[in-house]
């Protein structure tokens, strides 16, 4: 039997020594915990994208207008498991939705809006109330969504087309302009 060269038996010599170091139990010290806290607030928010202001160009006398472009709106939401719809509403601050400033007006219900994604998909008169939001007999909802547990976190985008229905209406010639509210309410 050939005996190993010291050599060869050296680095066996260091594994045999050190290994059983390595192989010691380990040291643990006791625990200690620190306590976290966050807090992530409801949150509602409505912008408009595009499409303001809105233009009619020249009102059609005795006839209907579309806007030139529709409004687009961002709704987004961050709500808690308490509350079960989203509401978004057009409105007027008057019944009286565009005036010339002399004492003539296009009344809310002769502006017309829908939103092929919401709740009025064909044009529907600012005449309604709606509690909580809006304004009595110049409102229109544009969309109410239930909340469930996959949508308490949402980003949602429409489209508002508008049209002004001047049909059986005598006003005189003259520059309108008027303000529509766009607001969204969590319930």
């Amino acid at each position: 039997m050939k005996s190993i060269p010291f050599r060869r038996r050296l680095p066996l010599l260091f594994a045999a020594v050190l290994l059983p170091l390595q192989l010691q139990a380990q040291v643990l010290s006791t625990a200690s915990s620190a306590g976290l806290s966050a807090n992530l607030p409801e949150s509602l928010s409505v912008s408009l994208t595009g499409g303001t202001p809105v233009n009619f160009g020249n009102l059609t006398a005795l006839g209907v207008t579309p806007a030139s472009t529709p409004v687009s709106i961002q709704t987004v939401w961050v709500l808690s498991p308490s509350r079960g719809t989203v509401r978004l509403v057009g409105y007027f601050d008057t019944t009286s939705a565009l005036t010339d400033g002399a004492g003539n007006n296009i009344a809310s219900s002769n502006v017309k809006g829908r939103v092929t994604s919401g709740t009025p998909t064909s044009f529907t008169a600012f005449t309604q109330s709606i509690t909580g939001i809006g304004t009595a007999g110049a409102s229109l909802e544009l969309f109410s969504e239930a909340i469930s547990g996959t949508n308490k976190n949402k980003t949602r985008t429409d489209s508002l087309d508008l049209e002004i229905d001047l049909t059986g209406t005598q006003l005189p010639a003259g520059s309108y302009t008027g303000t529509l509210r766009i607001q969204a309410i969590a319930l």
